[in-house]
């Protein structure tokens, strides 16, 4: 009987999953594993990071844009603690995700070794398949079985693997059972339901629709079913592009980061369809007393979490589309929908003004937002950190259907956009790439910059720079705290970019920005411009009487403590977005 090393019986498993690249630090306790992947290198690429952080955010990244497993690794103890946050990104955005995690060799196990860590005890949270590999004959099975799982379960798979186990050589017997078809049965959607549902639409006055991933390859029907039914449209963060951002339909995003249309028609609709989405958010959702539900989800463990439903459909968003569109019209009345287009309409002559906004010193945000709106092209995969950049993104970049918008959903972890926009790139080489992220953000991950410059990944990183966490800033304010702990010393990060091997730019003036933007719109390297903005607030579209309160006292308590009055966006501004 053939024998081969269990490492090797491990990478056919990867290859028969269709896996192209891991993400990785090497070390020693998976260094047998790395040079698995070394005699493998021209089927499976090894992208090699500064940072084991980097290393699972760019794999989950990978998983948010492809749909396919994302794979990441690092050596046992350190490594994984580094690994955590990405790991719980992939947990938190439901994409699958597998990580190979090394291990002290198996005879020194429960031994206190050097970097010997309890990895399996510490990743039980995040995993939704979490093993230690026993013996050297189970790794292709469970490496297989982790897959699968990821994939089914969309979310973690780990593998711990003492670094001995792999260099053993087993029967070459093993054979996995790879691809879609082995993982998925489809629910059928009763025409009952589908019959109750368009009863429910067709007595309802004021029916909207909230879209979240679900919908993600269904945004040709979702866009034929709100025109044939005049139906307003919200989309959740990270499924905006769907439809397009500028659809007449659409109402934007609801919540802190969305628009003051979306929420005062959230609180006039009387029938709300959820498709394909978790949406956190209760307080921004209908009143339940006025207001029937219908969710439709590939998974029923989301049913009634978040408001109370009248009908829950479990399936595929585009099998209940495809159904639902088959009717033709099912609804005439467009009432709803023109007095919330007019709303909108108003809303989008104000965001205008904010994009040709030229005002103070240095770059107003809502400016330098329209100015990477513009040199976007159709196909661009927008990759945008956590904080002012994911408020100014939410408003000024009006993602159409060809394009990705990659952001951190759930966790909210600074430091993402960057690893995206790495493996956005390497993905999918032939399209423009572009991240965006606070001084903060950027700081926190700017080493692996040099990581785009040695696999030569030609994207544009933009730095909002404005010397602070800007977005605790209004957290603190909004809450009623004075701020504290949020000013951060500046840098150079065009510097940053030169000493990496990139090209940076420095721009302080809505004018620079506005000469630089033709170098812009076809780079040959990773190319970061370092953008002084103006310290702008990014209000919520619609401030709630909580918010307007915890204003009021920080302004008081500034006053009091410090004896001036402290800066606070226009009253303008404010009046706009609180009536």
């Amino acid at each position: 009987m053939k024998k081969i090393k269990a490492s090797e019986a491990m990478i056919n498993v990867l290859l028969d999953w269709g896996v192209k690249r891991v993400y990785g630090l090497p070390g020693d306790s998976i260094d047998t594993t790395i040079d698995a992947l070394h005699r493998h290198d021209e089927e499976i690429d090894f992208i090699q990071v500064r940072h084991e952080e980097v290393a699972s955010l760019a794999a989950t990244s990978e998983a948010k844009l492809t749909g396919t497993v994302g794979v990441c690794l690092s050596i046992g103890g350190p490594g994984a603690i580094h690994l955590l946050n990405g790991l719980y990104d992939a947990k938190m955005d439901h994409v699958p995700l597998l990580a190979l995690i090394g291990q002290v060799n198996s005879g020194l196990l429960n031994s206190d070794y050097f970097q010997e860590v309890n990895t399996a005890a510490m990743l039980e949270d995040v995993a939704v398949y979490n093993k230690e590999i026993q013996s050297a004959a189970s790794l292709p099975r469970i490496v297989d079985e982790a897959i699968r799982t990821a994939i089914r379960q969309k979310g973690v798979a780990v593998l711990t693997i003492p670094d001995d186990l792999p260099d053993e050589e087993i029967a070459d017997t093993y054979r996995a059972l790879a691809g879609e078809a082995n993982l998925f049965s489809t629910p059928t959607i009763e025409a009952d339901k589908i019959a109750e549902v368009t009863r429910l639409l067709k007595e309802s006055k004021k029916p909207i629709i909230l879209s979240g991933v679900g919908t993600k390859g269904a945004g040709a029907a979702l866009t034929t079913f709100i025109e044939t039914n005049h139906i307003p449209l919200i989309q959740t963060m990270p499924s905006k592009g769907t439809v397009a951002d500028n659809h007449p339909n659409s109402l934007g995003n609801v919540g802190k980061l969305g628009t003051k249309p979306a929420y005062e028609a959230m609180k006039e609709a009387d029938f709300l369809l959820l498709l394909g989405t978790n949406y956190p958010y209760v307080d921004y959702l209908p009143d339940a007393s006025s207001c029937k539900a219908v969710q439709i989800d590939i998974a029923p463990e989301r049913f009634g979490k978040r408001f109370p439903i009248e009908l829950a459909i479990e399936g595929r968003v585009a099998d209940f589309l495809a159904l639902m569109n088959a009717q033709g019209a099912i609804r005439t009345s467009d009432t709803f929908l023109k007095a919330c287009q007019q709303t909108m309409s108003h809303w989008n002559d104000w965001m205008q003004e904010q994009r040709e906004n030229t005002s103070g010193e240095f770059v107003h945000p809502s400016y330098l937002f329209n100015a990477i709106e513009k040199i976007a092209k159709p196909n661009t995969v927008f990759s945008i950190d956590v904080g002012t950049s994911t408020s100014w993104g939410a408003r000024f970049i009006r993602v159409q259907p060809g394009q990705d918008y990659l952001i951190s959903a759930w966790l909210g972890t600074m430091g993402c956009a960057l690893p995206g926009a790495i493996a956005a790139k390497i993905n999918e080489p032939e399209r423009q790439v572009i991240s965006v992220a606070g001084d903060g953000a950027f700081a926190m991950v700017m080493q692996d910059f040099v990581t785009a410059t040695k696999y030569n990944l030609p994207f544009i990183q933009f730095v909002i720079n404005n010397q602070k966490l800007a977005f605790i800033e209004v957290e603190q304010q909004s809450a009623g705290q004075r701020n504290y702990g949020i000013d951060l010393e500046d840098i150079d990060f065009a510097k940053v970019a030169e000493a990496c091997g990139g090209v940076g730019y420095t721009v302080k003036s809505a004018a620079e920005l506005d000469a630089l933007l033709p170098k812009l719109a076809d780079v040959s390297k990773p190319t970061l411009v370092n953008v002084y903005v103006e310290d702008d607030a990014p209000l919520p579209g619609k401030i709630v009487m909580d918010e307007a309160q915890g204003y009021a006292k920080f302004a008081f308590e500034t006053v009091l403590k410090d004896h001036q009055f402290p800066t606070l966006p226009p009253l303008k501004e404010i009046m706009r977005q609180f009536f």
